[in-house]
């Protein structure tokens, strides 16, 4: 065993990775970027070591900087996490050219499976099936749209060196496959530096289904499967193991093709076999084709571990270290079912673009694994994915480890940025889903019922108050006036309210033009005679009423005065990002629909599109930009010759 490695990664991989070389007595050197010089995987590991600014070109990718690091340090070994460099080939032979370890496949068996149509080739001789499509290499526009013709639409366009949903369009008719893979080729070129795609047959009923494999170079074996299919725009969402509705043959035929493709390429180390299944008439043994294989460690293989048993991050170290598989596929049994979902930072009813902002409040179900690599105090960095936490629950049957974790998601608390919870307790909860009746389109086709944009209950709003008033501490007793209760008016950003102090513990709260009575008793806050388990918790950025669907309120003091932003009519950036392009300049006119500019944030691509008819006035930004959440970047003129609204 290694007595020392470097995690060439960050957040909460990093953190993840540290953990277990900590209870195996493995010392860990980390590398951090300007952004993360503070950050939580730089605390736990027993040394630190910088490497560059905050671009990820500048430090996470920084291969040289990382090997440097590796051997001043005294690391024997270097571990990728996922994503960054840990499916680059030349970064393995770098490693390997260095003296050192690469805890993970061989460059190979990386380079066969890093391009998505060679791979495909590959998987076909070994007997593995694949989906029906074109993997080669004429990447003419028109003969394209000839090979998508001739596989018939609706048609999946996907980036040869993609992941993570880049580089990927649907197309439901040939009318729209020009423009799709105009788009397609130009998110790949700015992910993966490679604008070459392959064109599939697109299953109408999906199912995203992996299996976990493990090899030492030799020989493989499968740790069971994982069910990825709830997804949105192509990233998931919640995972769960094993895959509801699967049966023995068809693990067995899932199992059996997974080794051989591992093994196809001699494979060493924690690997994925993807495989889309046809989920319309059930799991079949011959409804399920070979999709792409991840040469890494999964974000979600959490969940495999919680029904093994098996700490894959130390199968990962015992191997790489010389030692050969720690088990036999007979050894391996599943026990009871898990699930994985993943906290994300983002505003989900605006397209589930990314957030930014510092975790004014931040705390986790005690029920629960919570794998995260921020803290409460942290910011959630325009520089990197803004996930928050994965939080994964296990138990006997699915049945129940979906309502632990619906309660573990109830009994998280994050404020100080938006993020997705809301989003996904209302998925647990989807009848659909609870029945394990899932495939890629639910979310999609169900989006509308799964964001509920309605107000917060009364109730909630009025333990709200009674925080922005200051009574949220049950241990803090009110006072009383002498011949009256005390009535106080207080504000916060876009509204108002009445609170008066009954009694200790006792508050009665008027808003909206009702009154409602709220006490603390018990241990617990009862509004209008009923019980609720709700927290109010005072943090930097507002008062937050957590236990089911949150709510945040800014105080504000009644005598400040706020003025109004000046500039409206903007098409204003959604999120922090790069400004790709800028289709518009000014005096040109514009109709409803109309592509503006395209923003890139986390390596995706969002096209801004004018709301209405008119002549762009002003264009605030160029390509090549970074820009903020919020800042200007296109003013249209309205008929009169000033700004007029525009929508991203």
């Amino acid at each position: 065993m290694f007595s020392k490695i470097l995690i060439a990664n960050r957040g909460e991989i990093a953190c993840r990775v540290i953990d277990t070389c900590r209870r195996l007595g493995v010392g860990t050197v980390a590398v951090y970027s300007d952004a993360d010089r503070g950050a939580r995987h730089v605390a736990l590991a027993d040394e630190a070591v910088h490497i560059g600014g905050p671009a990820p070109k500048d430090s996470y990718l920084r291969g040289n900087a990382i090997i440097r690091a590796a051997l001043d340090t005294g690391a024997q070994a270097i571990h990728p996490g996922y994503g960054f460099l840990s499916e680059n080939p030349d970064f393995v032979d770098a490693v390997n050219a260095a003296g050192l370890v690469f805890i993970g496949p061989s460059a190979d068996a990386i380079r066969a499976m890093g391009l998505k149509d060679a791979a495909k080739a590959l998987m076909e001789r070994a007997g593995v099936p694949v989906v029906p499509g074109y993997h080669g290499e004429d990447q003419d526009a028109g003969f394209l749209a000839d090979q998508a013709d001739r596989i018939g639409y609706p048609v999946l366009i996907k980036a040869v060196a993609g992941g993570g949903g880049k580089g990927m369009r649907k197309v439901d008719r040939a009318a729209n496959f020009a423009d799709a893979l105009a788009s397609a080729q130009g998110e790949a070129q700015t992910a993966f530096g490679n604008p070459a795609v392959l064109i599939e047959k697109y299953v109408t009923a999906p199912r995203h289904i992996e299996v976990q494999v493990f090899g030492d170079g030799q020989r493989a074996v499968h740790l069971f499967e994982r069910d990825c299919s709830l997804q949105r725009r192509h990233q998931k969402v919640i995972e769960e193991a094993p895959a509801p509705g699967m049966t023995p043959e068809v693990r067995a035929a899932m199992g059996a093709a997974a080794v051989r493709a591992a093994e196809a390429i001699g494979y060493a180390g924690a690997g994925t076999i993807e495989f889309i299944v046809d989920g319309s008439r059930g799991l079949r043994p011959d409804g399920f084709w070979f999709m792409e294989m991840n040469t890494r460690l999964q974000v979600e293989h959490p969940v495999t571990e919680a029904i093994t048993g098996v700490d894959l991050v130390e199968w990962q170290l015992r191997v790489a270290s010389g030692e050969p598989l720690p088990a036999r596929q007979q050894d391996l049994t599943i026990h009871g079912h898990a699930f994985e979902a993943r906290l994300y930072a983002e505003d989900v009813p605006a397209g589930f673009l990314p957030a930014t902002g510092r975790l004014a409040h931040l705390q986790f179900a005690e029920n629960a694994r919570n794998e995260t690599g921020v803290r409460q105090g942290d910011s959630i960095s325009p520089w990197y994915d803004p996930m928050i936490a994965k939080i994964v629950t296990h138990g006997p049957t699915r049945a129940i480890a979906l309502r632990a974790l619906e309660q573990a998601l109830v009994d998280t608390e994050v404020a100080g940025t938006v993020t997705n919870l809301d989003f996904l307790i209302a998925l647990t909860r989807h009848a659909g889903f609870r029945a394990g009746e899932v495939d890629t389109g639910l979310i999609g086709r169900d989006l509308d019922a799964l964001l509920d944009q309605s107000d917060p209950a009364p109730e909630t709003r009025a333990l709200a108050v009674l925080g922005v008033a200051g009574l949220h501490d049950p241990e803090v007793r009110g006072g009383v006036t002498l011949w009256a209760p005390l009535r106080r008016t207080v504000t916060w950003e876009g509204g108002e309210g009445v609170v008066e102090v009954l009694g200790p513990g006792q508050a009665r709260v008027t808003l909206d033009g009702a009154t409602h009575e709220v006490s603390h008793e018990g241990g617990r806050w009862w509004v209008n005679g009923a019980p609720r388990r709700s927290r109010i918790v005072a943090h930097p950025a507002g008062v937050s009423v957590f236990g089911g669907r949150s709510l945040t309120l800014v105080p504000q003091d009644p005598l400040d005065r706020q003025t109004e932003a000046a500039g409206g009519g903007m098409t204003l950036s959604p999120m922090p990002g790069l400004v790709k392009a800028v289709f518009v300049a000014a005096g040109q006119g514009v109709a409803a629909g109309d592509r503006l500019a395209i923003l890139e944030a986390m390596k995706m691509e969002h096209t801004l599109t004018a709301a209405r008819d008119g002549v762009v006035a002003e264009v605030l930004a160029a390509a090549g930009d970074q820009v903020e959440a919020g800042a200007p970047l296109i003013r249209l003129e309205d008929e009169d010759g000033g700004a007029a609204p525009t929508a991203a």
